[in-house]
């Protein structure tokens, strides 16, 4: 089968969602990235599979995933056909940090209702002008997605020993455009260079340079749908150049930065 891409991007003027993404992918397989924003995935036809927090999740029929910001998933198609699928990127506005444990413990969520809802707030976001419902459908999908998350806020917290792995995310988060090598890293944090690349990956099961360049892309793709063109874009968020930001966003996303750009620009309303 010959390999097949289909990719639509947007950013709507509706609070609250920072971007839509629906694409139709027979291979491309992402790579363990992170997002710094929720995302509420529907697919529509075939299965992902996909690890998160280091358990083997996935999207059978009618559900809705949510993946919760700063923890690191993949995803690969389950099927030959691949998986066409429907995305939306959250911002913390719609829901806060609190459900991170709770999404981490229970990604999917079987609830017909909600994937009805969910469905509809994508067609309200396909055309412009309706912001209104959109906003209305969005106001009652973090209501329901809160419903089904609060009840596990019952249980203890788990409250994680902030080691030097957080203490190098913070470091790499405040250095994302200009980065930082791993010597200067252990020199500021006072620990070896082979102990915090170990100390990362145990606590977040991403290496440190792979949480970098999918910071990286994230941002790029925020930017590019923005209307900047993809030199200025690889120059503000950190790439050697243009030819290191496509290698890299191909790689996370499956298409090259001006794809996804134009993605925006000839999507049909």
């Amino acid at each position: 089968m010959v390999a097949q891409q289909q990719v639509s991007a947007w950013r709507p003027q509706v609070p609250g969602v920072v971007e839509v993404f629906h694409a139709h992918f027979t291979e491309h397989t992402y790579p363990m990235h992170v997002h710094d924003v929720w995302t509420l995935l529907i697919v529509d036809d075939g299965a992902v599979r996909y690890d998160l927090n280091r358990h083997e999740r996935g999207t059978p029929h009618d559900t809705v995933s949510l993946l919760p910001p700063h923890v690191p998933h993949n995803g690969s198609p389950t099927t030959a056909r691949g998986f066409r699928k429907r995305v939306l990127y959250l911002d913390l506005s719609q829901l806060d940090e609190s459900y991170i444990g709770p999404a981490v413990d229970g990604p999917d969520l079987a609830d017909p209702l909600l994937r009805r809802r969910v469905g509809q707030l994508h067609a309200a976001l396909a055309h412009r002008g309706d912001e209104l419902e959109a906003e209305s459908r969005l106001a009652l999908i973090g209501e329901h997605l809160r419903s089904h998350l609060r009840p596990r806020l019952a249980d203890p917290p788990r409250q994680p020993a902030r080691g030097v792995a957080h203490t190098l995310r913070e470091l790499l988060d405040d250095r994302l455009r200009q980065g930082v090598t791993l010597d200067e890293a252990a020199g500021l944090l006072h620990a070896h260079p082979t102990h915090l690349v170990r100390a990362f990956g145990a606590a977040f099961g991403i290496a440190p340079h792979q949480y970098v360049m999918a910071r990286r892309v994230e941002h790029a793709r925020r930017l590019l749908l923005d209307g900047r063109p993809p030199t200025a874009v690889a120059a503000e968020t950190g790439f050697y150049d243009q030819s290191h930001l496509t290698r890299h966003f191909k790689r996370i996303l499956g298409v090259t930065p001006g794809r996804y750009a134009r993605a925006d620009r000839t999507r049909g309303n």
